[in-house]
């Protein structure tokens, strides 16, 4: 089965619906699927349901399909870098699902696990906790999650053979190995293809059978916030 594609359009097509949920990797802009954002973008699939840690900035990441209105809601644990996210939010165009940061990233592991629900202490007896059944273990009180599961992954990797094995780069690894097991069809976008064999096996993140198809970007890696002293 041959899992390369030559640029981001191809590797989603036949993939974006309209209603579909999509998880992203990556931690405010690091180690976001950059490339299969733009691609997803260009389909115009709408009324998305978008997982993901954060919501980028205004024009870049998955603030571009804020921009352009084809996210329907946000389930995601920060949001406070994107004023469009905020607009939308407030004024009532937008549906959010917070979690808190360890709660969302259990619920993805959970998810690929096919785990369908866990219980957490996080969240007790806040806003969080409402609607949400409750259960005592030794005397403490937990609220049920649930896991969660998309119909399309899109993940940044550092370096993948051609079967799909994964090897991320520091932090950029964060969301994306989760995420990788969680989605129906896993799309995955590298700085680096190799061979099949090359990779040591002690060092692979993610195992090529969560992957269905991987396509090499070119990465504009931008900073979220620069921050620089002088000299």
């Amino acid at each position: 089965m041959n899992k390369i594609y030559p640029d981001a359009a191809s590797a989603l097509e036949g993939l974006a619906i309209d209603g579909m949920t999509v998880m992203a990797g990556g931690f405010g802009l690091c180690g976001i699927p950059e490339n299969l954002i733009v691609a997803l973008r260009d389909t115009g699939a709408k009324d998305i349901t978008a997982i993901s840690n954060n919501a980028g900035v205004d024009d870049f990441g998955l603030g571009l399909l804020l921009q352009t209105r084809q996210i329907k809601k946000m389930i995601s644990s920060y949001v406070g870098e994107n004023a469009t996210f905020e607009k939308q939010y407030l004024n009532g165009e937008l549906e959010l699902e917070f979690n808190p940061q360890g709660t969302l990233a259990e619920r993805v592991r959970a998810g690929g696990a096919g785990i369908p629900g866990f219980y957490t202490k996080t969240g007790v007896g806040t806003l969080i906790a409402e609607g949400k059944e409750h259960k005592d273990f030794n005397g403490e009180t937990y609220i049920m999650e649930t896991g969660l599961v998309a119909d399309l992954s899109l993940v940044k990797a550092w370096k993948a053979d051609k079967e799909g094995n994964l090897i991320f780069r520091k932090t950029a690894r964060n969301f994306n190995p989760m995420m990788a097991t969680a989605g129906k069809t896993t799309v995955v976008e590298v700085e680096e293809l190799v061979e099949t064999g090359e990779l040591d096996p002690n060092h692979i993140h993610t195992p090529g059978i969560f992957v269905d198809r991987i396509v090499v970007g070119t990465f504009e890696k931008r900073i979220e916030k620069r921050t620089i002293r002088e000299a």
